[in-house]
């Protein structure tokens, strides 16, 4: 059964089901990184956010420890938001270049953005049991998105557990192989587009840039 989104945040939000997860967001609330000592960490499981109403889908693999896990919000606060919004506002998804804090005025056009694990995994490594307990929420978002055209997925864990999904849902012959840019047209219809994962590392060492993420974007609107 799909669950309401404001229902599904709720659910998402109490969530316990993965005791290192949680153990790990209240240490990390505790131990601050010295740049944001005054703030009060969020340090709860972060919900996607957007237009309940969306053609485009994007989906991350957590949120980061000084990003999410301290703002509340996906993709917020930390550097792999601050290029995915920046290349969001030059394509007009987004009303602002940065995603800065969950007041900030952000509004994003016709997309939502999650994360496949909605708590931050030490290193940034979730266990198998994590994301299998995480995955039933991430269907239920997928579920809600009725008008959902096009799924970006940033980064082969984000991409391989979308598959997933799929393949407990649907009969699928069809072989999937992450490789930026690529296209997949899914069997209710969608289209599956592999993004590199904006995370300073991939950035740093160009293995994304703004081109290709701002080309990559532009593709997916004119799909939808």
């Amino acid at each position: 059964m799909t669950l309401k989104f404001k229902k599904l945040n709720n659910t998402i939000i109490k969530c316990k089901k993965c005791p290192r997860l949680i153990k790990f967001s209240k240490i990390i609330s505790v131990k601050k990184r010295k740049h944001n000592i005054s703030e009060v960490y969020w340090g709860k499981p972060v919900t996607g956010f957007g237009d309940i109403n969306a053609k485009l889908m994007i989906i991350g693999l957590a949120p980061a420890a000084h990003g999410g896990t301290r703002t509340g919000r996906a993709f917020t606060g930390d550097k792999s938001g601050d290029f995915l919004f920046s290349c969001l506002y030059k394509t007009g998804i987004s009303n602002l270049p940065t995603s800065t804090h969950i007041k900030d005025g952000l509004k994003i056009y016709s997309t939502y953005i999650t994360n496949i694990l909605k708590c931050v995994p030490p290193g940034d490594k979730p266990l198998k049991v994590e994301l299998d307990n995480c995955s039933n929420y991430f269907n239920n978002e997928i579920q809600n998105l009725k008008k959902l055209k096009v799924i970006i997925t940033l980064g082969k864990i984000a991409f391989d557990n979308c598959i997933k999904f799929y393949k407990r849902n649907f009969k699928i012959h069809q072989k999937f192989i992450f490789k930026h840019g690529a296209r997949y047209k899914l069997p209710d219809g969608k289209f599956l587009i592999p993004c590199y994962h904006p995370s300073p590392r991939n950035v740093n060492t160009k293995v994304i840039d703004s081109k290709k993420m701002i080309n990559l974007l532009k593709i997916a609107k004119k799909i939808i």
